[in-house]
């Protein structure tokens, strides 16, 4: 593929002298000289304007349940159309879609498909929903943000599966088009951030809040990788941030680290820390509060925070047992926070 193909002047940016431009995208802020790509890979200084180069070539497209991305109160059980370019603008240790996400989008083949070509696809696929996921869906801002209008507009519901590094004036152009977004909450110590992925911890946390500011429905996942993000003061200092900033609600998923990519010599999560960070979390007044990627601790079932019934049963990414009618508990008549099928 010829990367002409799939650029577009890229939006958030800023000319400068002698043809250098600076990227205000994400909190990265790259300023990159004639011929110069940013962190993201995706972004390309040509001529003293800045391109995309993630724009209707997509690398992956599947069909998954909304509860891999993991989404547990955003319509449980239904699927949803997903896709990925290349590209990212974290540098986690711990990627686990390495092979897409630390490479350009030209340098992958991809499905030759516009926003409206993309969309005709998930409604052909007989989804309701569409994922921007995978990869970091910021990095090819301009074609996620065509693609959602036009969902939108078809009757699609949108899911943004994102790192959060993202800043607030792109985010809330992007807003009126979201219906629900996972975000990855790495750690809670900046320090640690920037160890981890190269970026920082506040614009994660402002994004947060302002995702909750314009009332899109909202989960996050904390990936425990042992020795970098499993402390328990560093997990009570996450949880008791989150419950005073409004987000008792908010699902909150700890999920389970397998070695991968440049952290193999690092061992899987132990049971004992995943089910001690949930405690913490409750504790802490989160009222919804999930263990992934370890199905023997049964904990990704949705229990009543009121009277206690299990709601919802989950295995892997199967729904079981659906008692929420109304977006009530069947047995109590408690509300429960997300948006349900009937």
């Amino acid at each position: 593929m010829k990367a002409e193909k799939w650029q577009k002047v890229a939006s958030y940016q800023e000319k400068r002298a002698d043809q250098v431009v600076r990227c205000h995208l994400c909190p990265h802020r790259c300023v990159l000289q004639q011929g110069a790509a940013g962190i993201c890979k995706t972004r390309v200084n040509q001529s003293g304007t800045l391109y995309t180069t993630a724009y209707g070539n997509p690398c992956s497209l599947s069909i998954d349940p909304i509860e891999k991305k993991p989404l547990f109160h955003f319509m449980p059980g239904q699927p949803v159309f997903s896709l990925a370019t290349g590209g990212c603008n974290f540098r986690c240790l711990n990627c686990q879609n390495w092979q897409i996400s630390q490479v350009s989008p030209q340098s992958l083949n991809g499905y030759d498909l516009d926003p409206e070509a993309l969309v005709q696809r998930a409604i052909g696929c007989n989804t309701s929903m569409i994922a921007f996921t995978y990869t970091e869906p910021t990095v090819f801002y301009e074609y996620m943000y065509d693609t959602a209008r036009i969902a939108r507009s078809k009757g699609l519901k949108v899911v943004w599966i994102s790192n959060g590094y993202i800043n607030r004036e792109p985010l809330l152009d992007l807003c009126p088009y979201l219906d629900a977004a996972n975000i990855d909450l790495k750690c809670f110590e900046d320090a640690m951030y920037r160890k981890l992925t190269g970026g920082r911890l506040q614009p994660v946390l402002d994004t947060l809040l302002t995702l909750k500011e314009k009332k899109i429905w909202l989960e996050i996942t904390n990936l425990l990788i042992p020795g970098f993000s499993d402390n328990p003061e560093m997990i009570t200092h996450m949880c008791e941030w989150l419950s005073a900033n409004g987000f008792e609600d908010t699902p909150l998923h700890f999920s389970r680290f397998f070695p991968n990519y440049k952290l193999n010599d690092v061992p899987p999560t132990p049971a004992e820390s995943l089910l001690e960070a949930k405690t913490i979390a409750l504790k802490s007044g989160l009222k919804f509060v999930y263990i992934g990627n370890q199905p023997r601790l049964h904990g990704e079932d949705t229990v009543c925070p009121q009277c206690g019934h299990t709601l919802i049963q989950r295995y892997g990414y199967t729904v079981g047992t659906y008692e929420i009618q109304n977006g009530k508990c069947n047995r109590c008549g408690k509300s429960v926070p997300g948006i349900w099928h009937s």
